[in-house]
């Protein structure tokens, strides 16, 4: 196989290589054949269906796959022979498909050159933390509050209390809605709703009404309220109290402990806690490693349609999360240039991560994939059905790989770096950092 090299700028490549046509149309006529012997095409007997009549059924979609296959195998030994290591997925493009020989040309991007990679001069915060009794027993209530019921009061409102109400503001000459009031409920002390109106609706009994004067927060969430000082007069409607059921039996056998037992319920919430933490552990160390990782390589220069394309994929992602939210947004063209830095950033780390783990011979490893797993397929109801269908999903399971090796490697990093222990409680840890 002939291969030309060159360069068009630091980190972008162009390689041009040939395959043999003659290969190509010897793998095609092998596949068609195997085909005709088992096709069940109508009006014609098994084995005995026509060359042409296969050709034209299958001769496109063969030919596409096995092209595909000879230039992956053939783009694959060529890019070893040379030594490089690429960074994303090339771009192959025909040159010459006619004759003895078919060319393609492949332009690239390689991994810039990161010199030595010594991780034992990173200085490393690694939380530390574990599953108490008194997150065991925070976690019966939450499910004792999701269990509720509500009982009708006819006292003033207290904290913990349901209670539905009805709201109006005004802003400076702004009536807030313009005419009538919005309708809502709340439990007092949750803070879904702003926390001086809420600790202003206690005392008050169904059909009293108030007037708050409050200051809105500057990043409050509705654009005409954010920073202002206005006044909120309130209606409180109905007042109820929740009745927490009793942690019985009965209760227990509600969250799938068929024994009833409160032992047994008492270690499963610990089993899913602590599976909570370590993924919440993970992530902050993935967090802390990757800002040294940053931190120590940032002058390296990132192949630029590298980062383009990440910059792209957070666009999508956030326009996709909207949707799944029910917001639909539209994200002009140049919506990818807000993101370039955190593009550039995760591009330096997954490069940083993937060369630490190609200098160092990391493997990854079956029974951390197979633990993985395990632990994802144990939050659904049917766990292994989840299992069942990661193993039968290529992309799925591809997925699942990359995230267990970069795990994989984060935690070489950390045991090879300085680092400090900073404990923390369950519930600092499972918080969003």
């Amino acid at each position: 196989m002939q291969v030309s090299l060159e360069s068009l700028g630091s980190l972008e490549r162009r390689l041009t290589f040939s395959l043999p046509a003659e290969n190509l149309e010897n793998q095609v006529g092998g596949r068609l054949r195997e085909i005709a012997r088992g096709a069940k095409i109508k009006g014609f007997r098994p084995g005995k269906v026509p060359t042409k009549v296969i050709e034209q059924r299958f001769g496109a979609q063969v030919r596409a796959e096995i092209l595909d296959g000879m230039l992956r195998e053939s783009f694959g030994n060529a890019i070893r022979a040379e030594k490089l290591q690429i960074a994303g997925n090339p771009r192959i493009e025909p040159a010459n498909e006619s004759g003895e020989t078919l060319s393609y040309v492949a332009t690239f991007e390689v991994v810039p050159d990161f010199g030595d990679i010594d991780v034992a001069k990173l200085n490393i915060v690694r939380h530390v933390a574990e599953v108490a009794d008194a997150d065991i027993d925070a976690m019966i209530e939450n499910l004792r509050l999701q269990r509720r019921t509500l009982k009708s009061v006819d006292r003033a409102a207290q904290q913990g209390d349901v209670v539905e109400v009805e709201t109006w503001t005004q802003v400076g000459e702004e009536r807030l809605p313009a005419e009538g009031a919005e309708h809502g409920s709340t439990v007092i002390g949750s803070e879904s709703m702003f926390k001086p109106l809420e600790d202003a609706l206690i005392g008050l009994k169904a059909g009293e009404e108030t007037v708050a004067e409050v200051e809105f927060p500057a990043e409050w969430r509705a654009p005409q309220l954010a920073g202002q000082k206005a006044s909120v007069h309130l209606k409180l409607n109905h007042v109820s109290e929740p009745v927490l059921p009793e942690v019985d039996a009965e209760f227990i056998k509600s969250f799938g402990v068929k024994s009833g037992d409160a032992e047994q319920f008492r270690n499963d919430i610990r089993t899913n806690l602590e599976r909570e933490l370590k993924g919440a552990l993970m992530t902050r160390l993935r967090r802390e490693v990757g800002e040294q990782l940053i931190a120590a390589y940032e002058s390296v220069e990132m192949p630029p349609k590298l980062v383009e394309n990440e910059a792209r994929d957070m666009v999508w992602q956030t326009v996709e999360q909207a949707r799944r939210q029910g917001r639909q947004i539209e994200a002009p063209a140049d919506a990818h240039l807000n993101y370039m830095d955190a593009a550039r950033k995760r591009v330096l780390v997954g490069l940083l991560v993937g060369e630490i783990a190609r200098r160092h011979e990391l493997r990854l490893e079956p029974k951390r994939v197979n633990e993985t797993l395990r632990l994802i397929a144990s939050t659904y109801e049917e766990p292994q059905q989840v299992i069942d269908l990661y193993r039968n999903d290529q992309q799925l399971m591809a997925g699942l790989q990359n995230r267990v090796m970069e795990e994989q490697v984060i935690d070489w990093i950390a045991e090879r770096a300085q680092h400090t222990e900073q404990p923390l409680s369950f519930s600092e840890a499972i918080r969003p950092a």
